[in-house]
C-alpha cells in the first residue's frame, strides 16, 4: 500500500459555507468508506501501532517505550537529539570505531510498548531516517508464547540519506506463535544515524473467497505422468537459469555401460518436452554438483570403477572435475581436485566459493580431503592451500549453509550409520572447530533422509525428515527433527511425524513405519512439499505425499500421490512454473524407470496466478531495492535457488524472503545485506496473491 506521511498539523481556513462544507464531507466519507471496502487492505490499518512513535513523550529525558541495545565491540555514544524531523526529539546513533556488533533504539520489550499483533497477518513499518553510512537496517524481533523473545530478521538496508527520508517495509507473514513484536534501526558500522516519526499498520491483504471447481486437485493437487520417457537415467537433476533441467546420469548403475564408455547427459525442456543429449566425458554417476555464482554448474568427482564380482573392493572415486554450461550445453574440464570423490557434498558458500566434503576416494576407502573451489581464480585449491580437518564425512553429508557462514552438518546422509557423536554438528572452516549438535533422533536410521533450510531462510531453521539404514535393512522411519540455527545453543527438537501412507498393493502402513529416500521440495507459498520414498532399502516404495507448513510446524496429509514409485536413485525438485517435477526410480533388480511426473499443486487450482510485468533490473546486489509491477496485489514476494539434487540431497536449496514496500501495484523488494543467507547466483523470483496462487517465476540473478 503508499506509504502514508507524516506532517506536522497546520491551521485550516474554510472555504466554504458551513453548510456546503457539512454536504461534501458527508460524501466524501461515502467515498472513503466505499474504498474501504473494495481496499486490499482492512479499515483498522490506518492505526498506528508503535507506541509513542513521535518520540515526544519522556522520561528521565528519554523517550518512553524505546531503548538501547546492541552487542559486539564499538566505540558510540546514543541517546535523543533535537534534530528532529517533527516535534523537538530525534533518536540518534554516532558510532566512531566499529570492529564487531551492532547498536539500535528499539521498542520496549516490557508491557504494552512492544505492539501486538496476529499470526498470519503482514504489517507496514516505516521511519523517517538520516544516515552517513548505509550500514543501516530495520530490524525486528518477535516474541514466541512459548519461547520467549528472539531475534526475527532485518527487513531492509537503508540508503545513506543527508536529510530525512522515509522507509516503509511490510513484514512477512507473523509466524505462528508470536503474539508482539519489537523492531527499530540497526547500525552495524560507523557513521550516524538518526530516526524519528515511526508507524506501523496493519497492511494484510483480504483473502478472497477460494474459487475451485477441479475437485479434489483443489486440496490435494494433481499428478501428471508425462507421455514420454527420458533418454538417460535421472540420477542427478539441476534446474537451469534457463528452465531448463539437467538429467545426469554417467554410467547410471549399470555396469554395462561403465564397460562400454557410456556415459549419459540430458538437457530437458518441460515447456516444450525436448530432451538434447550432451556429451558425457566420464563417469559422472554419483558425482557431487552445485550452481556457481555466474549460473553454471559445478560438477565433482564421480565413479572411477565399479566393486570388484567378490566384494573386496568397494566403489572407486574420481578426482575429475567439469564445467557444464547452459549455453553451449557442453562439460568443460576445470583442475583435478586432491582426492577422487564419490558422493561427495557440494555447498556454496556467501563469497560464491564452494566447499566439498566426505565421499569414497580412488581407494573405495573414505576421503578425509576438504576441497575448495576457489570461484574467483576458478580453480580447486591444492590441499595445502585448504584449511584440513582430516576428517571423514560420510556419503552425500548435507552441509548447509549458515548466516554467520559456518556449516551445519544435518545429519542426513546416505549409506549405513551416522557419524560418531550426535549426528549432527556445526563446522567452522575458518577455525577448523567442529561442535556436535544435540537432539537428532535415531541418528544412525536417518540414511537418505532428507534436510531443508525450511522458509524463509532469514529464519535459520532447517527440517530434517525420515531416513533408514541401507545396511541393516530395518523399516524406515517416520520421523522428523527441526532446529533453530540462532538459537544460543542450537539442539534439535522433534517435529511431528511424517503422515502415513500405503505400501505396494495399497497395504496400510503400521504406525512404527515410514520411508527413506524421501523428496522435500521448497514451494513458493513458503511451504516445503514431500514425496516419495521406500519402507526398505531399494525395496517397497511408499505412496504418500504431504505439505509441511513452518508457520504451524504441521503436515497438511494425504495430499496426491505419485502414480510412479519413487525410491533409490529418485528426485522431485521445483520447476520455474510452480510445478514440481519427479525423476528417478531404481529397485534393487536393477531396472530404472525413466518416466517423468510432473506435480501441480493445490495453489495452482485457487483462481489467477498474479503475474510480475516487470522487473526494473536482472542484476541484482545485496541490500538494494528492486522495483517490480505486478498485476494484482500481492503479499510475498521470495527468491528461491534452483535445485540441484541427489541422493535427497539438495543442502543449497533455501527460500529467502523479500519484504516488500508496496505503493499499488509497484512493489519494491528489499533484498538481504547478507551473501550468507542468499550466495551469489541465478533465484527463480516469485510473488504470490492473499489466496496463495504464486506467480510464473522470473530470473534475476544476485550479486
Amino acid at each position: 500500500m503508499p506509504a502514508v506521511e507524516l506532517t506536522r498539523p497546520v491551521k485550516s481556513v474554510p472555504m466554504f459555507s458551513p453548510e456546503l462544507s457539512r454536504t461534501l464531507g458527508r460524501i466524501l466519507t461515502l467515498v472513503l468508506l466505499f474504498s474501504i471496502g473494495f481496499a486490499a487492505t482492512p479499515a483498522e490499518a490506518a492505526t498506528n501501532l508503535v507506541k509513542n512513535p513521535g518520540l515526544e513523550t519522556s522520561t528521565a529525558g528519554f523517550p518512553e517505550c524505546w531503548e538501547r541495545s546492541g552487542y559486539g565491540d564499538q566505540v558510540y555514544t546514543s541517546g535523543v537529539t533535537s534534530d528532529a524531523r517533527t516535534g523537538n526529539v530525534a533518536l540518534k546513533i554516532d558510532i566512531s570505531s566499529h570492529t564487531s556488533g551492532d547498536r539500535k533504539m528499539m521498542m520496549l520489550k516490557t508491557g504494552p510498548c512492544a505492539p501486538a499483533v496476529t499470526a498470519g497477518r503482514q504489517y507496514d513499518l516505516s521511519v523517517w531516517y538520516k544516515s552517513t553510512t548505509v550500514a543501516a537496517a530495520m530490524t525486528v524481533f518477535r516474541r514466541d508464547v512459548t519461547a520467549g523473545w528472539q531475534y526475527w530478521t532485518d527487513l531492509a538496508t537503508l540508503t545513506a540519506s543527508n536529510s530525512f527520508k522515509q522507509k516503509t517495509v511490510r513484514t512477512p507473514p507473523i509466524p505462528a506463535g508470536t503474539d508482539q513484536i519489537t523492531w527499530g534501526v540497526s547500525l552495524y558500522g560507523a557513521g550516524t544515524l538518526i530516526t524519528d516519526d515511526y508507524q506501523m499498520i496493519d497492511a494484510t491483504e483480504s483473502v478472497p473467497t477460494p474459487t475451485c471447481n477441479a475437485g479434489v486437485a483443489c486440496t490435494k493437487g494433481q499428478w501428471k505422468v508425462m507421455p514420454y520417457e527420458s533418454p538417460v537415467r535421472g540420477i542427478h537433476a539441476v534446474v537451469l537459469h534457463n528452465g531448463k533441467v539437467l538429467l545426469v546420469a554417467g554410467s547410471g548403475n549399470d555396469t554395462a555401460a561403465f564397460r562400454a564408455g557410456t556415459f549419459k547427459t540430458a538437457v530437458y525442456d518441460p515447456v516444450t518436452g525436448a530432451f538434447t543429449n550432451v556429451a558425457t566425458p566420464v563417469d559422472l554417476f554419483c558425482a557431487g554438483h552445485v550452481q556457481l555464482n555466474d549460473g553454471r554448474v559445478l560438477v565433482m568427482g564421480g565413479n572411477k570403477d565399479y566393486p570388484t564380482p567378490d566384494g573386496t573392493v568397494g566403489f572407486k572415486g574420481l578426482r575429475n572435475s567439469y564445467i557444464f554450461d547452459p549455453a553451449t550445453n557442453a562439460y568443460t574440464r576445470t583442475n583435478d581436485m586432491t582426492a577422487g570423490h564419490w558422493y561427495p557434498s557440494a555447498t556454496a558458500l556467501g563469497n560464491g566459493d564452494v566447499i566439498s566434503l566426505g565421499g569414497l576416494g580412488e581407494d573405495s576407502k573414505g576421503t578425509a580431503f576438504t576441497e575448495y573451489y576457489k570461484s574467483s581464480e576458478k580453480r580447486w585449491l591444492a590441499w595445502n592451500e585448504v584449511k584440513q580437518t582430516w576428517k571423514w564425512w560420510g556419503m552425500y553429508p548435507t552441509m548447509v549453509l549458515m548466516q554467520d557462514g559456518r556449516l551445519f552438518y544435518t545429519g542426513s546422509h546416505t549409506f549405513g550409520e551416522g557419524l560418531k557423536g550426535t549426528g549432527a554438528s556445526i563446522y567452522d572452516y575458518g577455525t577448523g572447530t567442529i561442535t556436535d549438535v544435540p537432539g537428532l533422533q535415531n541418528k544412525d536410521y536417518r540414511d537418505q533422509s532428507m534436510s531443508v533450510l525450511l522458509p524463509p531462510a532469514q529464519d535459520q531453521r532447517v527440517l530434517t525428515l525420515g531416513g533408514g539404514n541401507g545396511h541393516t535393512s530395518v523399516d524406515a522411519n517416520r520421523l522428523t527433527d527441526i532446529i533453530d540455527l540462532k538459537a544460543a545453543n542450537p539442539t534439535y527438537k522433534p517435529g511431528p511425524l511424517i503422515p502415513q501412507g500405503t505400501l505396494t498393493g495399497g497395504a496400510a502402513q503400521t504406525p512404527n513405519q515410514g520411508k527413506m529416500y524421501v523428496s522435500a521440495v521448497l514451494l513458493p507459498d513458503g511451504t516445503v512439499f514431500e514425496t516419495g520414498g521406500a519402507l526398505h532399502n531399494r525395496a517397497d516404495p511408499v505412496y504418500e505425499a504431504s505439505i509441511f507448513d513452518p508457520m504451524s510446524n504441521t503436515f497438511r496429509p494425504r495430499m496426491a500421490t505419485d502414480p510412479v514409485p519413487r525410491t533409490y536413485h529418485s528426485s522431485a525438485f521445483l520447476l520455474p512454473d510452480g510445478r514440481v517435477m519427479a525423476v528417478g526410480e531404481n529397485p534393487g533388480n536393477g531396472t530404472f524407470d525413466t518416466r517423468i511426473s510432473i506435480y501441480s499443486p493445490p495453489y495452482l487450482f485457487h483462481g489467477n496466478r498474479p503475474q510480475i510485468q516487470s522487473v526494473s533490473s536482472t542484476q541484482w546486489a545485496y541490500g538494494s531495492t528492486q522495483q517490480i509491477t505486478v498485476n494484482a496485489p500481492v503479499v510475498r514476494a521470495s527468491l528461491i535457488r534452483p535445485a540441484a539434487v541427489t541422493h535427497s540431497s539438495d543442502p543449497n536449496q533455501r527460500f529467502v524472503e523479500l519484504p516488500m514496500t508496496v505503493n499499488g501495484n509497484n512493489i519494491g523488494l528489499n533484498v538481504t545485506s547478507n551473501p550468507n543467507i542468499a550466495p551469489a547466483g541465478w533465484y527463480m523470483l516469485f510473488v504470490h496473491g492473499p489466496d496463495g496462487v504464486p506467480s510464473v517465476a522470473k530470473w534475476v540473478k544476485l550479486g
